[in-house]
């Protein structure tokens, strides 16, 4: 009788572990039809515009610093006021996000290394300061050797100023962002590189604009190469960048640079006219992928799948190494 009794046991949990296997996978909803996450309340002008601002200033620091030591006052001097105008629209984005110009103060009170914001905080209250005095020493030819070192103060930040915004975002809870974490700061340099080529093309005359064509080609082969790379590692999250307004602008950044990073490199020699169309170009396409990373990671945090499917990955991923443990 015992041995009959655990027989039927034994065939009551096989039939139960049968029917769970026949349950079909949970819809993505979540209590109340809400959202999983808190989706951040930033606005598309204000963050993807702080995004391309600190990006076009920081890769526009370094690109000057090298026009003038290889003798090209007009480009560097260019650069050196763009990025001054760039960072102030930053600053400006950025704070007209937090609402009050006292919480970007108040961010100084204290430094955390381990606070993507608070390092960024302080990594603009320190570049601004040089790229302005870069800019207003050049134009106005005074202390030559203040103005040399403002330069490359500015230059020795400027990359940290281009992809810090990606560390940033990727530090949040923002499933399209934070599962970028790897390449989204390559993403973000690329485009920075691609947008100060464009602007040095616009504002620099046709015999000095070479690093401009160099700059333009090699930040959208990067930022090319890291979209690719993102979109394969991201799996289900990588429809946000392929689907709705994001794989739109996602699609125009990469026709934009496609057309303004080449006809750069064939045309912009010559003419003045194909290289300012080619500087616009590069400009649109680094905005355009700024705003389409920002709108990827809106919808992401709406949708309870872009959540749960990751999580279910990973879950999946670790069960067989505690097996085997």
């Amino acid at each position: 009788m015992g041995d009959d009794a655990e027989s039927k046991r034994r065939k009551g949990r096989k039939g139960r572990r049968g029917e769970q296997l026949m349950v079909p996978e949970a819809e993505f909803t979540s209590y109340y039809g809400r959202p999983i996450l808190n989706a951040p309340t930033w606005q598309a002008r204000d963050i993807a515009g702080y995004f391309f601002l600190g990006g076009l200033a920081g890769a526009g620091s370094v690109l000057a610093a090298g026009a003038g030591l290889t003798g090209r006052p007009r480009m560097a001097r260019a650069l050196k006021v763009s990025s001054l105008v760039s960072i102030a629209g930053s600053a400006a984005a950025l704070v007209h996000d937090l609402g009050r110009p006292g919480r970007f103060a108040n961010m100084l009170r204290v430094f955390k290394p381990t606070s993507p914001m608070s390092v960024g905080s302080w990594l603009l209250a320190a570049y601004g300061p040089a790229a302005g005095a870069a800019a207003v020493l050049d134009v106005g030819g005074r202390l030559p050797r203040t103005g040399r070192a403002a330069t490359a103060v500015a230059a020795a930040l400027g990359p940290a100023v281009a992809s810090y915004t990606a560390v940033l975002a990727a530090d949040t809870a923002v499933p399209g962002w934070h599962e970028g974490y790897r390449e989204l700061p390559y993403l973000f340099v690329g485009s920075a590189a691609a947008a100060a080529g464009g602007m040095a093309l616009i504002a620099a005359p046709v015999a000095e604009n070479a690093p401009a064509r160099s700059a333009a080609l090699f930040g959208t082969a990067v930022e090319g190469v890291a979209v690719r790379a993102m979109e394969r590692r991201l799996g289900v999250v990588a429809e946000t960048y392929r689907e709705g307004k994001a794989g739109r602008l996602m699609r125009a950044a990469e026709a934009l640079g496609a057309a303004g990073s080449l006809g750069g490199a064939l045309l912009a020699r010559r003419s003045r006219t194909a290289a300012v169309l080619s500087g616009t170009a590069l400009l649109a396409a680094s905005a355009c992928t700024r705003f389409g990373v920002f709108h990827a990671g809106m919808r992401s945090a709406e949708d309870p799948k872009y959540t749960v499917v990751p999580q279910r990955g990973r879950l999946a991923a670790r069960e067989p190494r505690q097996t085997q443990g």
